[in-house]
Formats: C-alpha cells, structure tokens, sequence
C-alpha cells in the first residue's frame, strides 16, 4: 500500500476542524508535516511537526501528539494555530487580503529526507456559499452587511470590533453563514469615521439599531450584539443603555467597567480622555477620579509590557470602579461572556466573572455564561487562526505590548469554543419558554454549561428594573507594591 496523506473535509467554515490523516507507513517511521497559508498581504505563514506511526501505520493529527516541532500535545489544528510568519516584520493580519474571502492551506508529508513528499490541501470558508455583502453607508454609517443563503427573515447580528478599529468582516460573514444576518459596523479607523476611538457617540450605534429594526425587520424582532476587547466593553454598555432595541449579548474577552481611551486615542485628548460620549456628555471611565490608578506598570514595565497591570491599578479604587461600572443589570436578555486567565491587554476573567456576580445578586432572570480559558491570552477571538503573535504594535498608538499566554503550552485553542458559541446562538432562537430564577438554574441544573439549552422568555414578560447596588471591588497587593492575582485577594462585596 502506497502512503497516501488526506484532509477532511476539505473544504469548510473556518470554525470546523479538520481531520489530517496519514497512512500506508511502515510501523513506526518518522514523518514530517509542513503547513504554509498565504494571509493578509501574501504574507506566509508556517509551521511544522514530526510524528511516529502507529503499528498500523497511521498517524492521525485527532489522536496523535507531535515528538517534535511547532506544538505538542494532540491537537487536529495543531498545524494552523502554530503557524508563524516567515517575515518576522511583515503584517501579522491572520485573514485574506480580502475581507471574508476563503484561505487555502497546503500540508505536505516529509516521509524521509530524500524520499517522495506526498502534498493535500484545504479550505477554511468566512462566507458560505450563497452569503451575500453589501457595503451600507446609510444615515452616516460605515458598515457591512453580510445576509444568509437562506429566506428570511433572519435573526440579526450586530458586529463590533475593538481597539485597533476598522469592520469586522470576518466574524460577520461566519455569522452569516451559520444563518444570522450580520451587519459589522466600524466606528473608527473605517470610512467616513475618525481614526481614533476619542469622543465616539453612543447616539452613532443607536442608529445602527434603528436601521437594523426598520430595515431588515429582524425575525421575531430579534437582535444580538457580539463584540470584542473594547467592543466588548462596548456591547455590555449598549445593551445597558438600549435594552428595548437588544435581546442577547456575547463578549469576546469584554470590560465590565467603561475605560478610557487608552492606546487608541486621538493624541490631542489623550489616553485618559473619554471613549465615549452619550446624550452630549462624557461616559464616566475608570481613570477619571481615580485614586490609584497609574500607567507605570505599562510605560515603565519589563518587556514584553502588559496593559493589564496598568488597569489593575486602577482596580483598586472601589469608588471609580463603582461610577464606571457598566450597569449589565439593564440588559434585557442572555449573556455570553468568553475570557482568558492570561490575558495580557485588560484582565478579562476578572471581568467575566464582575459580571456574572453582579447579574446573579440582581437576580438576572435569564441564562448567563461565562467561559474562562485557563492561561489563555488576549487572542481566543477566533477560531482556528494562528494563535502566536503575542507581541504586537498597537493598530493606532504603536506600542508594543503582549496579548499574554506567553507560555508555548498555553496557545492551543480550545475547540469547543466555537461549538458553544454556536450552542447558544441557536438556543436563543428557540422561542416561548420561561427561564427559571438564576437560582433555580443554579441549583437544578447539574449538566453544566455546554448542555444547557438558552431560552428566551416570552416576548411580553414583566419587565423588573432592580434598584441600583453599590459594587466596590477590592484588589490586594503583594508585598512588592504589584496587584497580587491570586483568586483568594479578588473579592466583591455586593
């Protein structure tokens, strides 16, 4: 039997894993797999693992931990979020040069160092057959649109992007594809908009949530929102402040307080200057007033720098946490909160769980999930890209700093992410059924959180607006004067 190399499926979505598989070896060779994907401007990325195969002659990528190379451990993807950039200084764009078009990796097999190379390759699908864009620049928006194959009405999903800016074409063709219309809406660094994320109006993605309404007419007039780092900062405090326009939330590594402009602020303003702006004034932002709140730990910390000490910082002073929390209370529907215990940007687990707690002593009467990926970084925000550019400039102020999960073990995706993201985009298309008290869904359920099904209540439900509470967060220190993340010196006192 001839060695043969093969790749299943080979064409699909990107969030859909594949199975490469080698067999017809004699028991117990040696083989090298090579990966090349050519992303963003004919950048190429790279990477390589030596496996043994089995007494059959096998080896299976689902099964098989590499003895050598770009990662360990089994991993089917392996292959894909080990790449690195064969130019060290070239773009680190993971997509196509064009928005939401499809990429195309080649595997090749190594069998010995002068024998046959046996090559196959695959397709990782944004956009689905059928998908259709459309660019819309109406009332003052600079937004895609990305609509279903399928007849409509559709539910609809709101995009938004984070600190570097732009339109998140990627994530709302994949929505698209999985039946969602999408419409990815920039905010900045996008046509007709400011290159900084400085003095952005609320009243802008109001708009937007209007159009969505009246022009889509979305199925069972339901609308999500999905976005990530300070876009998902951005959808907590757009749900709080339009809770009648939104019906679900989902937060790729989110804030749980407004912050200030930070890296992508206009230079005139600068980085402690607002982000946002709603009904003519400021959003109140963690920095302003804040008593201990410095940028030392990131101007002045060791390389590679991370972001997160500087917020942590600010964390500690209870009161400008309280006046900057995002008021998730008012969202009127289920959360999805997605976070990363490494997280070298802002300390996205600790918000995570800020919003879960504060939700559960408002008794929040629909499901709430928060994922936490255990030494994951700043880059769990899609599926199946290369995961190791952890050190980066910033799109807008340039600076170099990390993402976290610095550690090599550490950058493996988690496959199941897609699959509950997935999970509970469909869960809440399934109509008519209450949800019980988060207690009683607490107590009764013991299947965990990828069984259980979301339920949106009934569309005519008694609406309870919970008085206001005052949530102080403490933050201890370590003997050094640094905060101290150790889980037992984060408390809340609710």
């Amino acid at each position: 039997m001839h060695p043969e190399l093969e790749i299943t499926p080979q064409t699909a979505l990107i969030d859909v894993p594949r199975r490469i598989a080698l067999r017809g070896l004699p028991p117990g060779q040696r083989v090298t797999l090579q990966s090349r994907t050519v992303r963003g401007p004919q950048v190429q990325w790279t990477s390589e693992a030596s496996f043994i195969a089995d007494a059959e002659g096998c080896v299976d990528l689902t099964r098989d931990a590499p003895v050598a190379g770009s990662y360990s451990g089994v991993s089917a993807m392996g292959l894909v979020w080990s790449q690195t950039k064969a130019d060290a200084n070239a773009s680190a764009e993971p997509f196509a040069a064009e928005p939401a078009a499809a990429l195309l990796t080649e595997v090749r097999a190594l069998l010995s160092d002068d024998g046959p190379v046996l090559t196959a390759r695959f397709v990782q699908q944004l956009a689905a057959e059928g998908v259709t864009r459309r660019e819309v620049r109406d009332e003052g928006l600079s937004a895609v649109l990305f609509t279903p194959a399928t007849p409509g009405p559709h539910p609809v999903v709101m995009v938004l992007n984070g600190s570097g800016g732009g339109i998140n074409e990627p994530r709302a063709a994949l929505y698209a594809s999985r039946g969602y219309a999408a419409l990815a809406v920039g905010y900045f660094k996008c046509p007709g908009r400011s290159d900084y994320i400085s003095d952005t109006h609320l009243e802008y993605f109001e708009t937007a949530l209007h159009w969505i309404h009246r022009e889509l007419q979305p199925r069972d007039g339901f609308v999500a929102l999905s976005g990530q780092s300070r876009g998902g900062e951005l959808v907590l405090l757009l749900g709080s402040l339009f809770p009648e326009l939104v019906k679900a939330v989902i937060g790729y590594v989110p804030g749980a307080v407004v912050h200030c402009a930070q890296n992508a602020c206009d230079p005139a303003t600068g980085r402690e200057g607002p982000a946002w702006i709603f009904r003519g004034q400021p959003v109140p932002h963690v920095w302003s007033g804040n008593r201990t709140a410095t940028w030392a730990p990131w101007d002045d910390g060791p390389e590679p720098r991370r972001h997160t000490a500087a917020i942590l910082t600010a964390l500690q002073d209870p009161e400008a946490v309280e006046r900057a929390r995002i008021r998730v209370e008012r969202i009127d529907g289920p959360l999805l909160l997605l976070s990363a215990t490494d997280d070298g940007s802002w300390p996205s687990s600790l918000y995570g769980r800020m919003v879960k707690e504060h939700l559960a002593a408002h008794g929040h009467p629909y499901p709430v999930e928060h994922h936490d990926w255990e030494g994951g970084g700043h880059a769990i925000l899609f599926p199946y890209v290369p995961t190791t550019h952890l050190v980066y400039a910033h799109p807008v102020s340039k600076r170099l700093s990390t993402t976290g999960a610095l550690r090599r073990s550490t950058r493996k995706p988690t496959r199941n992410r897609g699959r509950r993201c997935r999970r509970f985009w469909r869960g809440l298309l399934r109509r008519m059924q209450p949800e019980p008290t988060f207690a009683q869904s607490a107590a009764d359920d013991h299947r965990g959180p990828i069984a259980r099904t979301f339920m949106v209540r009934q569309a005519h439900h008694e609406r309870i607006d919970p008085p206001p509470a005052v949530f102080p967060f403490v933050l201890s220190l370590s003997k050094d004067g640094w905060p101290d993340l150790k889980p037992s010196n984060f408390s809340f006192l609710l």
